[in-house]
């Protein structure tokens, strides 16, 4: 999960970008994730791009409703084996384009276990829309709920579909294990929770459970990960840019490239932004480095601050500007949907409001509540907001009352404040440490952005940390396959 243009996700160039932030989604970052430009090319970087399709009910919760619509999904079987008894791992798409099979540690973890992998795509997203146009109206039946009994809808349906292949009864069912990172780590736990006879266990890596309206710490976060030198620089920039953006707004936009934002808080969300995922993504020197410089040197920090947003944040990680424009987030129709997408599930369910804390912020003060509502009003109408109590009060919050879910964040992961971070029964909780570990470190490796094949550790500034908890991650999954009994049917 990031933070706004590509959690997402905290899954751009469209989602493909997110999938290369966040080899699922977003990562939260709303903005067009983190979901989701394959910057190391399309060789290696999945385990298969072979899209296959299954008819998906739109409304889980209507007894009337039977519409369905087409949900893309891809499986992966060279571990499997030819009987196809052993586990098969369920890796949820989070928010944004689902365009395959990412070939990180999970694929380490499906050749150790001899297990399928497949991966359905997120109502809504990449290919999986029930409507081509995306109004409000359209959008009642994008949730987390439906997204739970899609799941669990495509976890019988695969099910019926190994057995009738390998001509098996069908009451045979594999021990299954589910995967998730960010916004889809939330789902990996709360399927758990809500579905605990179709699952094994589940991994949460970063999994944000907790919806919060007031996302104070994570800019809180930024500023620990950022270091103090950093920090300070940070916050210097953001002030000298508050007293520019009031002389003259336009020419400040047009050195960061920005100039199309009219709105004066997309801009400064975006500038938030870029640091963040420098922090979020396991690249602390991308920003860090050449503000620390300029400061020490004399140079003009917006100056530096706005070469690094150019160069870095747009050009090299294929940040869409656009994303972060209301205007551009109130079509029905975009190029890219995932922005529009993921903002109406922050507006109407979890909200994840990334404000600047009232003192010592590093994001701009501007950057509060009221943009936040403002937004939502805007641009999906008026009675749009996210009930946070609700939805809290319907999965638990960090107070998930389940049990087999593995819990994994990284130490500079501003994500990390939503997600279970204390160890409760049958529910262990890794924070793993060290100065580039962030979103989704146990499956991605360092740093998380760009993709890493096979998670690679070996250029987190600790990669002993973070193969100790992959280590703990294999024991429970081990444990619990071995305990899993086969469901017992009630239909």
């Amino acid at each position: 999960m990031g933070s706004r243009a590509r959690f997402a996700s905290l899954l751009s160039a469209s989602f493909l970008l997110l999938l290369l932030r966040s080899a699922e989604p977003l990562g939260l970052r709303q903005q067009t994730p983190l979901a989701g430009g394959e910057l190391l090319g399309v060789a290696g970087r999945y385990l298969t791009r072979e899209e296959r399709w299954m008819n998906q009910r739109l409304d889980h919760f209507s007894p009337t409703d039977h519409r369905q619509f087409k949900q893309r999904y891809f499986e992966f079987l060279d571990y499997h084996g030819a009987a196809a008894t052993g586990p098969v791992f369920l890796r949820i798409c989070g928010e944004s384009s689902c365009d395959g099979i990412p070939n990180d540690y999970l694929a380490v973890l499906a050749k150790k276990f001899g297990a399928a992998v497949v991966t359905p795509e997120h109502r809504y997203y990449g290919k999986s829309s029930p409507f081509e146009t995306l109004s409000t109206e359209n959008l009642r039946f994008l949730s987390s709920k439906q997204a739970l009994f899609d799941l669990a809808v495509f976890r019988q349906y695969y099910q019926e579909t190994l057995n009738s292949r390998h001509n098996r009864s069908s009451g045979f069912e594999n021990p299954w294990f589910v995967f998730g990172v960010s916004y889809a780590g939330a789902l990996s736990a709360w399927f758990r929770l809500k579905f605990p006879h179709l699952t094994c266990g589940s991994l949460a890596s970063s999994g944000v459970v907790l919806a919060v309206y007031n996302f104070t710490d994570f800019d809180k976060q930024v500023g620990e990960s950022a270091g103090p030198e950093c920090k300070a620089a940070l916050q210097e920039t953001t002030r000298v840019v508050d007293e520019q953006l009031q002389s003259d707004s336009h020419s400040v936009k047009a050195l960061f490239g920005a100039q199309t934002l009219k709105n004066d808080g997309d801009f400064l969300f975006l500038l938030a932004d870029a640091a963040t995922t420098t922090f979020q993504y396991g690249n602390p020197d991308a920003v860090c480095s050449p503000l620390t410089n300029a400061k020490k040197n004399g140079k003009d920090l917006v100056e530096t601050y706005a070469q690094f947003v150019r160069d870095y944040y747009i050009k090299k990680l294929e940040t869409t500007v656009s994303s972060y424009d209301q205007e551009y987030l109130k079509e029905t129709t975009p190029d890219d949907s995932s922005s529009r997408l993921w903002w109406f599930q922050v507006c109407s369910e979890v909200a994840y409001f990334q404000v600047a804390p009232k003192n010592d912020s590093v994001r701009s003060a501007k950057v509060n509540t009221r943009y936040n509502l403002d937004l939502c009003k805007n641009v999906y109408g008026k009675g749009v907001y996210p009930d946070v109590f609700m939805t809290n009060l319907y999965y638990g919050g960090t107070s998930i009352a389940a049990s087999k879910i593995v819990f994994t964040n990284g130490s500079q992961d501003p994500w990390r404040h939503a997600s279970k971070q204390k160890s409760s029964k049958d529910m262990p909780s890794y924070l793993i440490k060290c100065s580039n570990c962030g979103h989704g470190t146990d499956l991605r490796g360092c740093p998380q952005l760009p993709f890493r094949i096979k998670g690679d550790s070996s250029n987190c500034t600790s990669p002993g940390a973070v193969d100790t908890v992959r280590k703990q991650i294999t024991k429970h999954i081990d444990l619990w396959l071995s305990q899993c009994q086969e469901p017992t049917r009630a239909w």
